[in-house]
C-alpha cells in the first residue's frame, strides 16, 4: 500500500519518558505515519498518524542538545527525537513538509467516497490538467503567428529596402560614371551579447507547480522549496521563488522514481560534475504521470515505485489508441447495469452507479475532443514553424545581401 511506503529513514535516539534514558534506533516516515523503532525490537516505541501532529519543533536545553520534538493533539506527551543523521535540520525540513502536506489534504476517511467518486475524482483532475496543458498550447500556437507576422514584415520591409537600393544605385540624373556620393559611415548602436542571448524566464507554459524540498548532490541538506513543470523544462526554486535551477528538456538525462514521493533529475557533462537534484514531496504522485508523458524515454521508476507507472496499468496499445476512452467508458457501464441487473454484492458496495458512469462518460468524451484538437494543433504548429524556419533563412540571405550593397554605395 502507498502508505507503507518508507519515504526517508534516519538513525536517531529517542527518549523513553517512563525510564528517562535515550534508546538508540531508526526514525522512518511514511506518507501518512511517523514511527520509532528501538534498535533490536520487533515493536515501534512511538507510532502516530501525521494528521495526529499539532506541533514539530526545534528544540535544546542543557541536558538535551539538539533535538526534534513532535506534540500529539488531545495528549499532553512530547515525544522526543535526538542523534538524528545526517543532522536536526535535514530531519525537520522533512517532516514539516510532509506533515504541513497531510494537513492541507482532506482526509478520505471523514467522508468515504464510492469507486464511482474516485474515479470522477481522477477524470476531473485529469481534465483541467488537459485543459490547462491545451491553454498553453494554444498560447503557443498565438506566439508562433505573432513571429510569422514579424517575419512577413520583415520581408515587406526587404522588398522597400531593394526598390530604394535600386535607385541610389542607379539615379536616373547622374551622368557621370562612379558613385553620386559618399556619405560618412553610420555607427550602429550595439546591442549587448547579455540582451541578446538572456534566457527568457517568463512565466509562459507552466503546467503545475508542487511544495518540495531539494538538496544538490553530493550535499544531502535538504531545503524547502518548489518544483515548477512547464511544457518545455523543469524548474526549481527555493522558498523566496528564487530560481535554482533550470532544466531544460533536451537536458533532462535521466528521471529516476524511487518510492514516488523521491525522485533524483540528472544532467550529464563531459569534462565536469553531473547537475544531479533529489528532490522529495507529499505532492509527486500528482505530477508524476506529467512526468512521464514528457519524460517516457528517460524516466525509471525502480522497484518501490512501478506501484506509480502509468505504462504498468495499461498496455501500448491502450494508450495509443484513440478507441481506448470508448472502450473504457463502455467497460464502466457495464459493470454499472451489471450491478443494477442483480449482482447484490456489487450493489451494496455501489462501486459504479449509472449516474456516475454517465458522468464519466461526458468527461471522457470531453477529454478525447481535447486530445484531438491538441493534436491538431500541433500539426498545425509543426507546418508554421516550417514556415517560420524558411521565412527566417530568407530574411538572413536578403539581409545579408542587402548589406553588402548598402556598403558598396558608401
Amino acid at each position: 500500500m502507498n502508505s507503507d511506503v518508507c519515504i526517508q529513514s534516519w538513525s536517531g535516539s529517542y527518549y523513553l519518558t517512563s525510564d528517562r534514558r535515550w534508546l538508540p534506533g531508526n526514525l522512518s516516515l511514511t506518507p501518512t505515519h511517523l514511527r520509532f523503532r528501538a534498535e533490536g525490537a520487533s515493536d515501534f516505541l512511538a507510532n502516530f498518524h501525521l494528521s495526529s501532529i499539532c506541533e514539530i519543533k526545534k528544540e535544546s536545553s542543557s541536558y538535551i542538545f539538539s533535538s526534534i520534538t513532535v506534540m500529539e493533539k488531545n495528549q499532553a506527551k512530547k515525544h522526543w527525537f535526538s542523534s538524528l543523521q545526517p543532522n536536526r535540520n535535514v530531519v525537520y525540513n522533512v517532516l514539516e513538509h510532509f506533515w504541513r502536506e497531510q494537513l492541507l489534504t482532506p482526509q478520505a476517511s471523514a467522508s468515504k467516497s464510492s469507486k464511482g467518486r474516485e474515479l470522477l475524482n481522477i477524470v476531473t483532475a485529469s481534465q483541467k490538467r488537459l485543459e490547462d496543458t491545451a491553454n498553453v498550447l494554444h498560447h503557443q500556437g498565438e506566439q508562433f503567428e505573432n513571429i510569422r507576422k514579424g517575419l512577413d514584415k520583415i520581408d515587406a520591409d526587404m522588398a522597400t529596402t531593394d526598390r530604394l537600393l535600386n535607385v541610389l544605385e542607379s539615379p536616373a540624373w547622374w551622368l557621370f560614371s562612379g558613385k553620386p556620393w559618399r556619405s560618412s559611415k553610420h555607427v550602429e548602436p550595439k546591442v549587448s551579447s547579455a540582451e541578446l542571448n538572456s534566457p527568457n524566464h517568463g512565466r509562459e507554459g507552466i503546467l503545475i507547480s508542487i511544495p518540495v524540498v531539494f538538496s544538490h548532490k553530493p550535499d544531502y541538506n535538504l531545503k524547502p522549496g518548489k518544483l515548477t513543470v512547464c511544457v518545455c523544462a523543469l524548474e526549481i526554486s527555493d522558498c523566496s521563488s528564487q530560481l535554482v535551477y533550470r532544466y531544460q528538456k533536451e537536458d533532462v538525462d535521466d528521471i529516476k522514481v524511487y518510492t514516488g514521493y523521491d525522485i533524483c533529475i540528472r544532467h550529464r557533462f563531459i569534462g565536469k560534475p553531473d547537475v544531479t537534484y533529489r528532490i522529495l514531496s507529499a505532492k509527486l504522485p500528482d505530477i508524476l504521470p506529467l512526468l512521464e508523458m514528457q519524460y517516457s524515454k528517460k524516466i525509471e521508476f525502480l522497484e518501490e515505485a512501478i506501484m506509480f507507472s502509468g505504462a504498468r496499468k495499461s498496455s501500448p496499445r491502450d494508450r495509443s489508441s484513440p478507441d481506448s476512452v470508448s472502450w473504457f467508458i463502455d467497460g464502466i457501464v457495464t459493470s454499472a447495469q451489471h450491478s443494477e441487473g442483480g449482482g447484490d454484492v456489487l450493489m451494496q458496495h455501489e462501486e459504479v452507479s449509472e449516474s456516475e458512469a454517465q458522468e464519466l462518460r461526458k468527461i471522457l468524451m470531453k477529454l478525447k475532443c481535447i486530445a484531438l484538437e491538441a493534436e491538431t494543433e500541433l500539426e498545425r504548429q509543426d507546418e508554421l514553424l516550417d514556415d517560420i524556419n524558411s521565412s527566417a533563412d530568407r530574411a538572413v540571405i536578403t539581409i545579408d545581401k542587402h548589406t553588402r550593397r548598402m556598403r558598396n554605395l558608401l
